[in-house]
């Protein structure tokens, strides 16, 4: 990371690690092992980003009440944010609560094909042995802002006058393309918006869910009491954006005929993920100037945005070096808007970029089938030895100010370690 030019570093605590039944003791390795991580990034001049929560429960809160479907968890995730908060928070000022809830949703319990796979027919795209995909995702975002904002305000409360830190929390950013130039694909958009985003963004501004939702999803949408929507309603410091490629959405009125409905079904419109324009730069930029315009310019970090490539094709990941390229560079031009009419900037409140990922490691949906890294790991050497790819040269190259466009790839290209491994991979 020094040799990159790195001045952050962004990772989760795995609430199983650190407090393996979900609450009491605390595992002293575990305690050990973050210590021992968070010294070594402060003791190089990198900044720790920390996740309380992305995607890993302990199983016995699983087991013992449905985790996050049950509003136990709000109390719970609170006391664990507080070991954090007291064990790392002198050394830590990021902290993100939960990571992308809308994603850990839809994707664990009403398709069912993340954790912790629960779903109910004929939504999952799996056999799920228990949940309700017309309920549940509701619950588990509700749930989620709940224990964000507790977690928020135990900080502000007792921590950030000593710690001088920020609580946030992380959203999976759409950005949507109508599939057709029809009337009734551009509502859809706006529809997808209000599903996919406002769902988080609304009540961390206002208090309360988008008016869109609580009209389709009726009676399953749960409700903020007026002390919870004073909890909720201001308590992110600042906004975290995961955002890779846009999305079409086409409309799908007929969907809310449907006696049972699941998420998508209440949304009325149906996602298609687009292949064929892997690099779209105007779409991060459009998803920031989106939180600028409609939610008030906050503090936000793009978190995660990058691109995967097929393991083990090359160290010569030219493509990832163009997508790393454009994105950044909309992120550049989000920061120095100029608004022509009045002479003056007006930029977004962008306060730093994380591309995904440092090393490549087991993703989320297909294991280490692909790869997002600036760096290949070698998974068959005992040693898991390291190589950089050509992004990974690209990357440090602008980080430290030094000609970082285009032109100089194959220049790069030709300095990366003369190993078997790398021309095998070529």
């Amino acid at each position: 990371m020094v040799d990159i030019g790195l001045d952050a570093y962004r990772f989760s605590i795995s609430w199983s690690r650190l407090i393996p039944n979900g609450r009491g003791p605390i595992n002293p390795k575990g305690l050990e092992y973050y210590n021992n991580l968070i010294n070594e990034l402060i003791s190089h001049g990198i900044q720790p980003h920390v996740t309380l929560h992305n995607f890993d429960l302990p199983r016995a809160l699983e087991d013992e009440y449905g985790g996050w479907v049950s509003p136990k968890i709000v109390e719970d995730f609170r006391a664990y944010a507080e070991v954090c908060f007291r064990e790392f928070g002198d050394r830590v000022l990021h902290w993100t609560s939960v990571n992308e809830p809308n994603v850990f949703a839809m994707g664990g319990y009403d398709l069912g094909f993340l954790p912790p796979q629960r779903c109910s027919s004929p939504f999952g795209i799996r056999n799920c042995s228990k949940g309700n995909s017309s309920s549940e995702p509701y619950l588990v975002v509700h749930h989620c802002l709940l224990a964000h904002a507790s977690a928020a305000r135990l900080y502000k409360k007792t921590y950030q006058d000593k710690q001088h830190g920020f609580v946030g929390l992380s959203i999976y950013m759409y950005w949507f393309v109508p599939f057709s130039d029809s009337e009734e694909d551009a509502k859809a958009v706006e529809r997808g918006n209000e599903f996919l985003v406002n769902w988080l963004l609304h009540p961390l501004v206002f208090g309360e869910y988008p008016n869109v939702m609580k009209k389709n999803v009726g009676s399953r949408m749960p409700n903020f009491t007026i002390a919870e929507s004073s909890l909720v309603k201001g308590s992110a410091d600042f906004i975290g954006i995961i955002h890779y490629q846009n999305w079409y959405i086409k409309d799908d009125p007929h969907s809310l005929m449907m006696q049972n409905r699941d998420f998508g079904a209440d949304m009325a419109a149906n996602m298609i993920e687009m292949h064929d324009n892997a690099t779209t730069p105007e779409s991060l930029q459009g998803v920031i100037e989106y939180l600028k315009q409609v939610y008030g310019n906050p503090p936000t970090y793009v978190y995660e945005n990058g691109l995967p490539i097929k393991r083990n094709s090359s160290l010569k990941d030219v493509p990832r070096v163009e997508y790393m390229h454009g994105y950044i560079g909309a992120v550049l031009d989000a920061l120095r808007n100029v608004d022509v009419e009045i002479c003056r900037r007006n930029g977004s409140n962008i306060k730093g970029y994380f591309t995904w990922s440092f090393l490549d490691l087991f993703e989320l949906l297909d294991g280490y089938q692909s790869s997002y890294g600036l760096f290949y790991i070698d998974l068959d050497d005992p040693d898991l030895k390291r190589y950089p790819k050509l992004s990974a040269k690209w990357f440090s190259n602008f980080l430290k100010g030094k000609v970082a466009n285009l032109d100089t790839i194959l220049e790069l290209h030709n300095n990366l370690p003369n190993t078997s491994l790398y021309h095998n991979l070529q």
